[in-house]
């Protein structure tokens, strides 16, 4: 073994027998939270670096993303719930024209004039309820036409009505909170040219 190799192996056995040199985490074991940490890394990075303005960009748009999306659940839960029981609702409807059907047809005929006003009773009643939640009739003589809350499904001539104006209502439209679940069936009147 010549004299190189020998001082070699020394060297080796010297930095194999030497205790390991702490690292600077060990030796001072830093705990840091991790807002301090993110500014310790802010204080080292250069604000001005592209990479730097990028990850703020994309952080941003992130939780821009993050707040659309919770106000849009929120939205929509709000919808839910303000129209969950439009279908319930709209199942009734059949229930209260059966009601004014009975009313009409019994006409004035006294021996069903206690009968009448049970049912007429019933009927009002059944009506306050489903305004309670929500539920409005729509469409009564005399009001104006309007197509988002009327279905024309016919024109008559009455004198003494302006025109464009509802003449008959054959069948009772219903809204529930501002939106129309059944719009109501009418006759408008139209004024004859002569």
């Amino acid at each position: 073994m010549s004299k190189n190799d020998k001082n070699n192996a020394k060297d080796a056995e010297t930095v194999a027998a030497a205790p390991e040199q702490p690292t600077q985490a060990e030796a001072g074991q830093v705990n840091l939270s991790e807002e301090e940490l993110a500014a310790l890394c802010k204080a080292h990075v250069c604000t001005k670096c592209a990479v730097m303005a990028e990850a703020e960009d994309v952080k941003l748009r992130a939780l821009a993303d993050n707040e659309n999306f919770k106000r849009r659940i929120q939205r929509e839960t709000e919808e839910v719930r303000r129209y969950a029981t439009e279908s319930v609702l709209a199942d009734l409807l059949p229930v209260l024209d059966n009601l004014a059907l009975a009313i009409e047809h019994a006409g004035d005929a006294p021996a069903c004039k206690n009968v009448v006003m049970g049912v007429d009773m019933t009927r009002k009643i059944f009506l306050d309820t489903l305004k309670k939640h929500g539920l409005e009739c729509v469409g009564a003589c005399g009001e104006t036409f309007d197509p988002n809350v009327h279905e024309a499904i016919g024109t008559v001539c009455q004198e003494g009505q302006p025109e464009g104006c509802v003449a008959k209502v054959a069948q009772a439209g219903y809204v529930l909170k501002g939106r129309v679940i059944r719009p109501a069936k009418v006759l408008v009147n139209k004024t004859t040219d002569d």
